[in-house]
């Protein structure tokens, strides 16, 4: 008999203690934080969830949000022993909590991990004091690094993030960048293209004519020497922006990208389970009362059509340098891989050099990562 696939679980934490950069709603902001409130509302949503898939494993959990980091240890603790009794852990669960890199919540990692986390993602984004500047960000590169060195000491995984295609950022610059990072020892490494969302303030900057983005071709240079840099360290990337040592990768993220289930809980989580899409609401008072009014935090629960699963699974899949095994997706979804992908699109763009065929999987090459959201409407059929 086949064991029920595990699950992965996120845990949403949406408060901040200061203004926060990348944050779209200002209520999450605040000085003081009923914790008592908070542990309630949170076990309650995970018990709503454990209540829908018995018998399944957690293989992670994944503290995110505001600021997870100045969750207190008690409270996390409380939620993985939870966590645990409803639905057990497999063997060697990746614990996760996100951490800006300051000294503040730097002084809280040794307590985390005695509370059960093992791993922690720090949003370090830069090793250059003026681009940290430019990025809102309130840490300059000697907190950064002091918070890294505190975490490696604390946990046994660490990873951090860096962002490149940055204004005024030459091929040279980032190389040595890249180089210096490498010398931290992480196995895992975060390299993301900084772009300009729309409604931030990024987007006015380029409005105005005070930000001038990268070109196209500089990016896909920044692109190319980034994932030959880190294949030669022995980080190859296996997701369009995330590198790793064999081993290291994220497991939590393996889940999104895989396609698998994973529970949302807390204000905004989303979530995958049981082919539903699950939505909580997201400002913090709201999310309150609906836990008291219905057990839970839900906003949205709705039935995924098998076009719709099998479109976001190709468009999360076809990111990782593994592919996506059609097969597996087809006995996924019913449906077969000739109405899911466009297999003339797939022939011409393979004689190109971007995708390929191979094992039964169809997978983005490295030529074609660059241009990856140009290729998915091209691939995907549905």
């Amino acid at each position: 008999m086949t064991a029920p696939d595990p699950l992965a679980l996120y845990i949403h934490w949406p408060f901040c203690v200061s203004k926060c950069p990348y944050c779209d709603f200002n209520s999450h902001v605040r000085a003081q934080v009923d914790v008592a409130v908070w542990q309630d509302a949170l076990l309650a949503d995970m018990a709503h969830e454990a209540e829908l898939t018995p018998g399944r494993k957690l293989s992670s959990i994944f503290f995110g949000g505001g600021t997870p980091s100045l969750m207190p240890p008690a409270l996390v603790e409380a939620l993985i022993a939870a966590a645990e009794r409803h639905w057990g852990f497999a063997d060697n669960i990746e614990i996760t909590l996100e951490a800006n890199p300051s000294s503040v919540e730097a002084a809280n990692f040794h307590d985390l991990a005695s509370a059960g986390v093992n791993r922690v993602s720090l949003g370090l984004q830069s090793l250059d004091d003026q681009t940290l500047e430019f990025l809102g960000r309130a840490h300059d590169v000697d907190e950064g690094l002091a918070a890294l060195d505190t975490a490696q000491r604390a946990f046994d995984r660490v990873s951090f993030d860096l962002i490149y295609a940055r204004p005024g950022q030459s091929l040279a610059d980032w190389q040595a960048e890249l180089d210096r990072a490498l010398t931290f020892g992480t196995g895992r490494l975060s390299l993301y293209q900084l772009t300009i969302e729309p409604g931030t303030r990024f987007e006015t900057l380029v409005r105005t004519g005070a930000l001038i983005p990268a070109d196209d071709d500089h990016c896909a240079d920044l692109f190319e020497a980034t994932r030959s840099i880190m294949t030669a360290a022995g980080l190859p990337a296996y997701e369009i922006s995330n590198h790793a040592t064999p081993g290291q990768e994220s497991r939590h993220n393996l889940t999104y990208w895989r396609y698998e289930d994973y529970i949302g809980i807390g204000p905004g989580a989303h979530g995958r389970r049981l082919d539903n899409a699950t939505e909580r609401h997201k400002k913090p008072e709201n999310f309150l009362s609906a836990v008291e009014r219905n057990g839970n935090g839900l906003k949205i629960e709705q039935l995924l059509s098998p076009a719709t699963r099998a479109m976001e699974a190709l468009m999360m899949g076809l990111r990782l340098a593994e592919g996506v095994d059609l097969a597996a997706l087809e006995a996924k979804t019913g449906l077969p891989s000739a109405q899911m992908v466009d297999a003339d699109e797939v022939s011409k763009l393979a004689a190109l050099g971007f995708v390929e065929q191979r094992d039964g999987r169809l997978i983005i090459q490295s030529k074609g990562m660059p241009l990856l959201d140009a290729l998915l409407p091209k691939i995907i059929a549905l």
